[in-house]
Protein backbone atom coordinates (compact mmCIF):
# COMPACT_ATOMS: atom_id res chain seq x y z
CA UNK A 1 0.00 0.00 0.00
CA UNK A 2 1.22 3.40 -0.92
CA UNK A 3 1.38 6.69 1.03
CA UNK A 4 -1.68 7.29 -1.54
CA UNK A 5 -3.51 4.05 -0.34
CA UNK A 6 -3.30 4.75 3.17
CA UNK A 7 -4.52 8.69 3.00
CA UNK A 8 -7.39 6.83 1.26
CA UNK A 9 -7.96 4.37 3.58
CA UNK A 10 -7.36 7.11 6.62
CA UNK A 11 -10.35 8.75 5.37
CA UNK A 12 -12.46 6.28 4.92
CA UNK A 13 -11.86 5.74 7.97
CA UNK A 14 -13.87 8.99 9.03
CA UNK A 15 -16.43 9.23 6.42
CA UNK A 16 -19.62 11.89 7.29
CA UNK A 17 -21.67 10.52 9.38
CA UNK A 18 -19.44 7.28 10.64
CA UNK A 19 -17.32 6.34 13.00
CA UNK A 20 -15.43 3.27 14.86
CA UNK A 21 -16.54 0.98 16.85
CA UNK A 22 -13.41 -0.16 19.49
CA UNK A 23 -14.07 -4.16 20.21
CA UNK A 24 -10.55 -4.95 20.88
CA UNK A 25 -10.71 -5.62 24.57
CA UNK A 26 -8.32 -7.89 25.81
CA UNK A 27 -9.18 -11.40 27.16
CA UNK A 28 -8.91 -10.10 30.76
CA UNK A 29 -10.66 -6.90 30.03
CA UNK A 30 -13.64 -8.77 28.45
CA UNK A 31 -13.42 -11.27 31.56
CA UNK A 32 -14.32 -8.51 33.87
CA UNK A 33 -16.90 -7.37 31.40
CA UNK A 34 -18.07 -10.82 31.19
CA UNK A 35 -17.93 -10.96 35.02
CA UNK A 36 -19.64 -7.95 35.67
CA UNK A 37 -22.74 -9.43 33.38
CA UNK A 38 -22.72 -12.98 34.90
CA UNK A 39 -21.45 -14.68 32.20
CA UNK A 40 -18.26 -17.34 31.66
CA UNK A 41 -15.60 -16.42 29.62
CA UNK A 42 -14.55 -18.84 27.35
CA UNK A 43 -13.15 -18.39 23.91
CA UNK A 44 -16.76 -19.46 22.53
CA UNK A 45 -18.51 -16.99 24.25
CA UNK A 46 -16.01 -14.19 23.37
CA UNK A 47 -16.10 -15.16 19.71
CA UNK A 48 -19.89 -15.49 19.67
CA UNK A 49 -20.18 -12.06 21.19
CA UNK A 50 -18.09 -10.57 18.68
CA UNK A 51 -20.09 -12.23 15.93
CA UNK A 52 -23.41 -10.45 17.75
CA UNK A 53 -22.10 -6.99 17.28
CA UNK A 54 -20.33 -7.69 14.02
CA UNK A 55 -23.39 -9.20 12.15
CA UNK A 56 -25.79 -6.32 13.28
CA UNK A 57 -27.54 -5.31 10.62
CA UNK A 58 -26.79 -2.45 8.23
CA UNK A 59 -23.87 -1.22 10.49
CA UNK A 60 -22.20 -0.06 7.91
CA UNK A 61 -24.23 2.91 7.76
CA UNK A 62 -22.61 4.22 10.42
CA UNK A 63 -19.78 2.43 11.37
CA UNK A 64 -17.00 3.14 9.39
CA UNK A 65 -14.29 0.56 10.72
CA UNK A 66 -14.32 -1.59 14.04
CA UNK A 67 -10.78 -2.32 16.13
CA UNK A 68 -10.55 -6.03 16.79
CA UNK A 69 -8.49 -7.94 19.25
CA UNK A 70 -5.69 -10.52 17.90
CA UNK A 71 -7.76 -13.22 18.65
CA UNK A 72 -11.15 -11.60 17.07
CA UNK A 73 -9.21 -11.10 13.87
CA UNK A 74 -8.80 -14.52 13.30
CA UNK A 75 -12.10 -15.90 14.07
CA UNK A 76 -15.10 -16.43 12.09
CA UNK A 77 -18.68 -16.66 12.75
CA UNK A 78 -20.92 -19.91 13.72
CA UNK A 79 -21.43 -20.63 9.93
CA UNK A 80 -17.42 -20.21 9.31
CA UNK A 81 -17.04 -16.85 7.48
CA UNK A 82 -14.63 -14.92 8.59
CA UNK A 83 -14.91 -12.02 10.42
CA UNK A 84 -12.90 -10.02 8.32
CA UNK A 85 -14.98 -10.91 5.33
CA UNK A 86 -18.18 -10.03 7.16
CA UNK A 87 -16.93 -6.84 7.65
CA UNK A 88 -15.66 -5.87 4.28
CA UNK A 89 -18.83 -7.04 2.94
CA UNK A 90 -20.67 -4.62 5.01
CA UNK A 91 -18.47 -1.85 4.03
CA UNK A 92 -16.82 -1.83 7.54
CA UNK A 93 -12.53 -1.70 7.86
CA UNK A 94 -10.60 -4.22 9.61
CA UNK A 95 -8.20 -2.58 12.70
CA UNK A 96 -5.68 -4.23 14.52
CA UNK A 97 -4.65 -3.49 18.48
CA UNK A 98 -1.55 -4.23 18.38
CA UNK A 99 -0.39 -2.84 21.69
CA UNK A 100 0.80 -5.11 24.49
CA UNK A 101 -0.63 -2.77 27.19
CA UNK A 102 0.71 -0.10 29.86
CA UNK A 103 3.61 -1.44 32.46
CA UNK A 104 5.14 0.74 35.35
CA UNK A 105 7.45 3.57 33.48
CA UNK A 106 10.58 2.83 35.88
CA UNK A 107 11.55 5.76 37.79
CA UNK A 108 8.30 7.18 37.67
CA UNK A 109 6.06 5.82 40.13
CA UNK A 110 2.50 6.19 39.41
CA UNK A 111 3.05 6.57 35.73
CA UNK A 112 3.29 4.23 32.81
CA UNK A 113 4.90 3.14 29.41
CA UNK A 114 3.08 1.00 26.83
CA UNK A 115 4.90 -2.05 25.88
CA UNK A 116 4.55 -4.14 22.35
CA UNK A 117 7.15 -2.55 19.89
CA UNK A 118 9.40 -5.76 19.81
CA UNK A 119 8.46 -8.17 16.83
CA UNK A 120 5.81 -5.37 15.93
CA UNK A 121 7.25 -5.22 12.32
CA UNK A 122 6.50 -8.82 12.48
CA UNK A 123 3.30 -8.97 13.32
CA UNK A 124 2.06 -6.01 11.35
CA UNK A 125 2.82 -7.84 8.07
CA UNK A 126 0.92 -11.13 9.34
CA UNK A 127 -1.46 -8.66 10.34
CA UNK A 128 -1.93 -7.00 6.97
CA UNK A 129 -1.83 -10.30 5.43
CA UNK A 130 -4.59 -11.41 7.76
CA UNK A 131 -7.28 -8.62 6.05
CA UNK A 132 -6.37 -5.60 8.75
CA UNK A 133 -6.03 -2.18 7.21
CA UNK A 134 -5.97 0.25 10.51
CA UNK A 135 -4.25 -0.61 13.73
CA UNK A 136 -4.44 1.02 17.14
CA UNK A 137 -2.14 2.06 20.01
CA UNK A 138 -2.96 3.57 23.17
CA UNK A 139 -0.59 5.42 25.22
CA UNK A 140 -1.54 6.01 29.01
CA UNK A 141 -1.18 9.50 30.63
CA UNK A 142 -1.93 9.93 34.08
CA UNK A 143 -2.82 13.32 36.04
CA UNK A 144 -1.98 13.45 39.20
CA UNK A 145 0.24 15.17 42.00
CA UNK A 146 3.47 16.18 39.68
CA UNK A 147 2.34 13.75 37.10
CA UNK A 148 2.59 13.59 34.39
CA UNK A 149 6.13 13.85 34.25
CA UNK A 150 7.31 15.27 30.63
CA UNK A 151 9.55 12.23 30.46
CA UNK A 152 6.18 10.34 30.31
CA UNK A 153 4.49 12.10 28.26
CA UNK A 154 7.99 11.98 25.78
CA UNK A 155 8.87 8.17 26.27
CA UNK A 156 4.98 7.77 25.28
CA UNK A 157 4.89 9.75 22.58
CA UNK A 158 8.18 8.39 20.90
CA UNK A 159 6.81 4.84 20.98
CA UNK A 160 3.46 6.02 19.41
CA UNK A 161 5.64 7.33 16.28
CA UNK A 162 7.74 4.31 15.96
CA UNK A 163 4.54 2.51 15.83
CA UNK A 164 3.30 4.91 13.34
CA UNK A 165 6.20 4.64 10.85
CA UNK A 166 6.40 0.71 11.04
CA UNK A 167 2.52 0.94 10.45
CA UNK A 168 2.70 2.67 7.27
CA UNK A 169 6.41 0.56 6.23
CA UNK A 170 3.67 -2.45 6.52
CA UNK A 171 1.26 -0.58 4.25
CA UNK A 172 -1.81 -0.07 7.38
CA UNK A 173 -3.16 3.46 8.55
CA UNK A 174 -1.75 4.28 12.27
CA UNK A 175 -4.08 5.08 15.02
CA UNK A 176 -2.40 7.05 17.50
CA UNK A 177 -4.27 7.16 20.99
CA UNK A 178 -2.85 9.19 23.89
CA UNK A 179 -5.31 9.07 26.38
CA UNK A 180 -5.50 11.70 29.15
CA UNK A 181 -7.00 9.88 31.74
CA UNK A 182 -10.12 10.91 33.39
CA UNK A 183 -9.27 9.63 36.56
CA UNK A 184 -8.79 12.24 39.45
CA UNK A 185 -9.93 15.26 40.88
CA UNK A 186 -7.94 17.30 38.14
CA UNK A 187 -10.58 20.21 36.53
CA UNK A 188 -10.83 21.13 32.90
CA UNK A 189 -7.80 23.38 32.66
CA UNK A 190 -5.01 20.82 34.00
CA UNK A 191 -7.14 18.49 31.71
CA UNK A 192 -6.30 21.00 28.56
CA UNK A 193 -2.73 21.84 29.51
CA UNK A 194 -1.55 17.98 30.31
CA UNK A 195 -3.50 17.03 27.13
CA UNK A 196 -1.83 20.06 25.07
CA UNK A 197 1.71 19.23 26.50
CA UNK A 198 1.18 16.00 25.49
CA UNK A 199 -0.44 16.16 21.93
CA UNK A 200 2.80 18.58 20.77
CA UNK A 201 4.97 15.94 21.76
CA UNK A 202 3.05 13.37 19.82
CA UNK A 203 3.21 15.44 16.87
CA UNK A 204 6.89 16.81 17.44
CA UNK A 205 7.57 12.80 17.64
CA UNK A 206 5.58 11.69 14.61
CA UNK A 207 7.45 14.11 12.36
CA UNK A 208 11.08 13.47 13.71
CA UNK A 209 10.00 9.73 12.87
CA UNK A 210 9.24 10.76 9.18
CA UNK A 211 5.40 9.57 9.60
CA UNK A 212 2.95 10.53 6.95
CA UNK A 213 0.83 12.43 8.75
CA UNK A 214 -2.15 12.24 6.13
CA UNK A 215 -2.06 8.35 6.40
CA UNK A 216 -3.02 8.32 10.04
CA UNK A 217 -5.64 9.00 12.63
CA UNK A 218 -5.42 10.30 16.18
CA UNK A 219 -7.78 8.99 18.59
CA UNK A 220 -8.00 11.75 21.19
CA UNK A 221 -9.50 11.61 24.56
CA UNK A 222 -11.73 14.85 25.66
CA UNK A 223 -10.87 17.73 27.57
CA UNK A 224 -12.94 17.11 30.62
CA UNK A 225 -12.93 17.74 33.88
CA UNK A 226 -11.50 14.16 36.47
CA UNK A 227 -14.14 12.09 37.83
CA UNK A 228 -13.59 13.39 41.20
CA UNK A 229 -13.74 16.88 39.96
CA UNK A 230 -15.82 19.02 42.54
CA UNK A 231 -16.95 20.93 39.32
CA UNK A 232 -17.84 19.28 36.35
CA UNK A 233 -17.49 21.30 33.31
CA UNK A 234 -20.82 21.39 31.31
CA UNK A 235 -21.47 19.88 27.33
CA UNK A 236 -20.54 23.67 25.78
CA UNK A 237 -17.03 23.93 27.86
CA UNK A 238 -16.22 20.32 26.80
CA UNK A 239 -16.62 21.08 23.82
CA UNK A 240 -14.98 24.58 23.64
CA UNK A 241 -12.38 23.44 25.28
CA UNK A 242 -11.72 20.34 23.27
CA UNK A 243 -11.62 22.56 19.88
CA UNK A 244 -9.46 25.01 21.44
CA UNK A 245 -6.84 22.44 22.74
CA UNK A 246 -7.28 20.49 19.48
CA UNK A 247 -6.49 23.56 17.00
CA UNK A 248 -3.42 24.97 19.03
CA UNK A 249 -1.98 21.45 18.64
CA UNK A 250 -2.87 19.16 16.03
CA UNK A 251 -2.18 19.96 12.37
CA UNK A 252 -4.72 20.18 9.74
CA UNK A 253 -2.74 17.89 8.10
CA UNK A 254 -4.62 15.24 9.84
CA UNK A 255 -7.28 13.34 8.09
CA UNK A 256 -9.45 12.97 10.77
CA UNK A 257 -9.86 13.05 14.94
CA UNK A 258 -11.78 10.30 16.42
CA UNK A 259 -12.75 10.28 20.37
CA UNK A 260 -12.38 7.92 23.17
CA UNK A 261 -15.37 7.54 25.51
CA UNK A 262 -12.60 7.19 27.97
CA UNK A 263 -15.52 6.27 30.93
CA UNK A 264 -17.60 8.83 29.96
CA UNK A 265 -22.02 7.46 30.16
CA UNK A 266 -22.91 6.68 26.76
CA UNK A 267 -25.04 9.81 26.69
CA UNK A 268 -22.56 12.19 27.30
CA UNK A 269 -19.85 11.01 24.59
CA UNK A 270 -22.80 11.59 22.46
CA UNK A 271 -23.56 15.18 23.67
CA UNK A 272 -19.68 16.00 23.92
CA UNK A 273 -19.48 15.01 19.86
CA UNK A 274 -22.28 16.54 18.97
CA UNK A 275 -21.73 19.78 20.56
CA UNK A 276 -18.16 20.19 19.08
CA UNK A 277 -19.50 19.00 15.31
CA UNK A 278 -22.31 21.85 16.28
CA UNK A 279 -19.77 24.35 16.86
CA UNK A 280 -17.79 23.36 13.31
CA UNK A 281 -15.02 24.74 11.39
CA UNK A 282 -12.60 22.59 11.90
CA UNK A 283 -9.73 21.61 9.73
CA UNK A 284 -10.92 18.14 10.30
CA UNK A 285 -13.45 16.01 10.71
CA UNK A 286 -14.42 14.87 14.40
CA UNK A 287 -15.93 11.63 14.75
CA UNK A 288 -15.82 8.48 17.33
CA UNK A 289 -14.00 5.53 17.78
CA UNK A 290 -16.22 4.19 21.36
CA UNK A 291 -15.87 0.69 23.05
CA UNK A 292 -18.18 1.14 26.43
CA UNK A 293 -20.50 3.52 25.24
CA UNK A 294 -21.48 1.73 21.68
CA UNK A 295 -21.60 -2.03 23.45
CA UNK A 296 -22.63 -1.44 27.47
CA UNK A 297 -26.75 -1.69 26.94
CA UNK A 298 -26.18 -4.37 24.37
CA UNK A 299 -24.19 -6.54 26.40
CA UNK A 300 -26.59 -6.62 29.06
CA UNK A 301 -29.16 -7.14 26.55
CA UNK A 302 -27.46 -10.05 25.23
CA UNK A 303 -25.60 -11.96 28.11
CA UNK A 304 -29.13 -12.31 29.51
CA UNK A 305 -29.75 -14.89 26.91
CA UNK A 306 -26.86 -15.15 24.24
CA UNK A 307 -30.00 -17.08 21.96
CA UNK A 308 -32.96 -15.15 22.40
CA UNK A 309 -31.20 -12.19 22.88
CA UNK A 310 -29.58 -11.58 19.94
CA UNK A 311 -31.93 -9.15 17.62
CA UNK A 312 -32.60 -7.15 20.53
CA UNK A 313 -28.73 -6.26 21.39
CA UNK A 314 -28.01 -5.98 17.83
CA UNK A 315 -30.59 -3.11 17.72
CA UNK A 316 -29.18 -1.56 20.34
CA UNK A 317 -25.86 -1.60 18.89
CA UNK A 318 -27.49 -0.30 15.98
CA UNK A 319 -29.44 2.47 17.53
CA UNK A 320 -25.68 3.69 19.39
CA UNK A 321 -24.11 3.85 15.99
CA UNK A 322 -27.38 6.04 14.40
CA UNK A 323 -27.01 8.10 17.56
CA UNK A 324 -23.00 8.90 17.45
CA UNK A 325 -23.44 9.17 13.29
CA UNK A 326 -25.77 11.89 13.87
CA UNK A 327 -23.37 13.30 16.58
CA UNK A 328 -20.34 13.54 13.61
CA UNK A 329 -22.54 15.49 11.88
CA UNK A 330 -23.60 17.78 14.32
CA UNK A 331 -27.29 16.30 13.77
CA UNK A 332 -28.09 14.21 17.27
CA UNK A 333 -30.99 15.00 19.49
CA UNK A 334 -31.35 14.03 22.96
CA UNK A 335 -33.93 11.37 23.31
Amino acid sequence: MDIADLADVARQMVAPGKGIIAIDESAKTIKKRFDGVGLECTEETRRAYREMLLTTPNLGDHISGAILYDETLRQSTKAGKRFVDVMAQAGILAGIKVDLGPVGLAGFPGEQITQGLDGLRERLKEYAGLGAKFAKWRAVITVGEDMPSAACIDANCHALARYAALCQEAGIVPMVEPEVLMDGDHDIETCFDVTEATLRSLYSALYEHNVFLEGTILKASMVISGKDCDEQADVDEVAEATLMCLRAAVPAAVPGIVFLSGGQSDEAATAHLNAMNLIGGHPWPLTFSYGRAMQTAALNIWAKDIVGNVARAQATVAARARDNGLAALGQWVKG
